[in-house]
């Protein structure tokens, strides 16, 4: 633990470091926190309030400051050419088959978003289902998740203002495209509608808004609501009260034949509550299926019978069978054990089997088996890579599959599930040549002796000579895997000569539960030790050097590289951080931090505001300290994590640090991810590789 005066001293110093750079300035205030006694400054405060004019202006003013610096980079133009080439192309969806109707997704390359579309039988005319690239001017309103009645006639769907997370639900008829102006739902931001067989209507998680519930407050009043088409939204009955904590989410879902519906109260991303009931029986109660241990469990159903994917007792998952008339833990049938040497990421039902999807050493196997657990085969993958689990229904032998890897654009595969046999049905077609690159797989030891996992993509010349450009890129946190895929993003680089590293951190779910508990709460620092242990690597295999070396991370590993900046200024040249958390200390009262206490803790938390004091970025930076370079992407309409981290670390760092440029680009009419425009991506790529080839010295 850093001791109070110490961590005072630090933060107040640095103002007074003069910086060869001209940045715009940025005031400082005497704000501060008390968490158990600990005083904790806090400098920059006033950035965290995004409608002051003073912020307005400050965010103006440092967006234009870099935008400014970027466009004229070196090669910034040809990268952004190139990446004209290798975004703009043609490519297509996996259909999904409802009713006698083919939907699915199309992109096209001279369009900025891509168009779902639909068809009457396998042989229709393609007709348009939505084209958002028409919704508005300038781009700004996206098309969020849809959900198709089973008998394809009718579709409810979300849409979202510069691509936030809120989001408004509507209703369509799918042969005329005329949308009710009756089933309009706001609150959609958690909302999925999961149809009753008959298509009258559908249950969804609905999120009141309002000026009397704080933004960080707000998941807590979600609660599960039923739609009957043509029913007054306001009237909607309710199916289950909100919990009131807004450290939960909440989401029910109906089967396909409308007989059951499950709710899940889920605790971040380490274990949730399952309860079920008759939904046939307006009468019938909540009955719990799982509700007393604390693991994950993700249930589905076919013909009366629950199956039940969990990782109680079994960090690399299982599954069991489920009576619903005799539902007690006792009763449940294991039917597919735990593997020693995978990790079970995802089970379904298509054409009467089971679709299981492992990962081994964080890659893709694909594995079919009998409703009772027996393999039947595994899925012939066409390389080493990530493949999706089967895309199909549970009574239809159709099915399809998706395979992507570093060095193979996306590939959709048709299969029968009986047969086994497969055939190509679509691929991305792309201005790439992966033959002169190659992926190899190495193992770093980390701080503890921990061995983690990391792909390497390189050049099949290259040499090991201390001298590639090396691009680091990580995650650590919230059971995501970082598993093989093509990003056409980053063939400019590779192109180049540059070698991209992407590493298996703890806090994912490569291998299991606990690589996942081991990167959480106070083992936090764990994922940054094994991302240092990474580029140490790098550096002692004589892959890089640390003026060769860049890091890049978004979100969770916006927080990542955040903490690697401050903890190891001298193990690279420049870091490229993209919507990140950074004040640990204060993240839970802003955006959606609140559902992400099961995952990092609380400052609240007397026990464990030590821990995360102690990595939180934002409250270690010290003055006078040589930083790597700063390129911070930020977007103005972010609703998931707040750019109140971006504008407070950039501020405190462009005061503090003797190194090189501190800049923040901010996408405007965009949210967490993005402001989906093509354009958009475009011009972001260009400014974050032009940035890292100019500070590594590449031509």
């Amino acid at each position: 633990m850093i001791p109070a005066a110490v961590l005072l001293t630090a933060l107040l110093v640095l103002f007074s470091v003069a910086h060869a750079a001209d940045y715009p300035p940025s005031k400082v205030d005497s704000a501060s926190d008390d968490f158990h006694g600990v005083k904790v400054p806090d400098p920059y405060r006033w950035l965290e309030d995004a409608k002051s004019p003073d912020v307005q202006a400050w965010m103006k003013t440092q967006n234009a400051f870099a935008r400014e610096r970027l466009k004229t980079l070196p090669g910034r133009d040809a990268i952004a050419d190139r990446l004209r080439k290798l975004y703009y192309v043609d490519d297509l969806g996996v259909p999904q088959h409802q009713g006698s109707r083919y939907f699915y997704w199309r992109r096209h390359a001279n369009k900025e978003k891509m168009i779902v579309y639909w068809k009457e039988g396998k042989d229709g005319a393609e007709q348009v289902l939505f084209d958002p690239n028409g919704w508005s001017a300038d781009g700004s309103v996206s098309l969020g998740a849809y959900s198709i009645t089973e008998d394809g006639r009718t579709v409810a769907y979300t849409i979202h203002q510069n691509n936030s997370d809120e989001a408004t639900l509507y209703v369509m008829d799918v042969a005329t495209g005329k949308k009710s102006d009756v089933d309009v739902i706001e609150g959609a931001k958690y909302a999925h509608a999961s149809w009753t067989p008959d298509g009258k209507g559908f249950y969804y998680t609905y999120l009141p808004s309002g000026p009397e519930i704080k933004t960080s407050e707000r998941p807590g009043f979600a609660e599960v609501r039923f739609h009957k088409l043509g029913d007054n939204p306001k009237t909607d009955k309710l199916v289950h009260e909100r919990t009131g904590d807004p450290t939960k989410f909440i989401g029910a879902g109906l089967s396909r034949d409308g007989h059951w519906l499950t709710l899940s109260i889920q605790n971040g991303w380490t274990s949730n509550k399952v309860y079920f009931k008759d939904a046939r029986d307006e009468k019938a109660d909540w009955k719990p299926l799982a509700t007393d241990k604390p693991f994950l469990y993700h249930v589905f159903d076919w013909k009366d019978q629950f199956y039940v994917v969990t990782n109680e007792g079994a960090a690399r998952s299982r599954v069991f069978k489920v009576d619903p008339q005799n539902p007690a833990r006792d009763q449940w049938r294991e039917i597919v054990a735990e593997r020693p040497d995978a990790t079970l990421e995802e089970a379904s039902i298509v054409g009467e089997c089971l679709s299981l999807r492992y990962l081994i050493n964080a890659t893709t196997e694909l594995q079919v088996r009998d409703l009772e657990g027996k393999v039947i085969r595994n899925v012939a993958l066409p390389g080493v890579g990530t493949a999706g689990g089967l895309y199909g229904k549970e009574d239809e032998d159709e099915a399809y599959y998706v395979f992507v890897s570093f060095t193979t654009p996306r590939q959709v595969y048709q299969t029968s599930v009986k047969t086994g046999e497969s055939k190509l049905w679509t691929k991305l077609e792309i201005d790439v040549d992966p033959a002169p690159f190659t992926v190899d797989q190495v193992w770093v030891t980390s701080k503890d002796g921990t061995k983690v996992s990391m792909f390497l993509v390189h050049r099949k010349d290259w040499k090991k000579d201390g001298d590639n450009p090396t691009l680091l890129y990580g995650y650590g946190g919230f059971n995501v895997a970082m598993t093989p895929s093509f990003n056409s993003g980053i063939y400019p680089w590779l192109e180049k000569g540059g070698v991209y590293a992407v590493a298996n951190l703890r806090g994912g779910s490569e291998y299991g539960e606990e690589w996942h508990r081991q990167g959480m709460l106070e083992k936090k620092q764990n994922v940054f030790d094994d991302f240092a242990a990474a580029a140490q690597y790098l550096i002692n295999e004589k892959i890089t050097r640390p003026e060769r070396l860049a890091v890049n991370g978004g979100s969770n590993g916006g927080l990542l590289v955040g903490a690697f900046t401050v903890q190891h200024p001298d193990l690279c040249k420049c870091v490229v951080c993209e919507v990140p958390l950074l004040d640990m200390v204060r993240y839970h009262l802003f955006g959606s931090g609140k559902t992400w206490v099961a995952e990092y803790g609380s400052a609240d938390d007397a026990k464990l505001f030590p821990a995360i004091l102690a990595y939180s970025p934002y409250h270690h930076i010290v003055a006078g300290t040589k930083y790597p370079s700063l390129l911070m992407l930020s977007a103005d309409s972010d609703d998931r994590v707040d750019p109140m981290h971006a504008r407070k670390f950039v501020a405190a760092l462009q005061a503090a640090s003797t190194g090189g440029p501190v800049l923040i680009r901010i996408e405007t009419n965009a949210g967490h991810g993005g402001a989906d425009l093509v354009k958009a991506a475009v011009e972001k790529g260009a400014d974050k590789f032009a940035f890292i080839f100019e500070q590594l010295g590449v031509k």
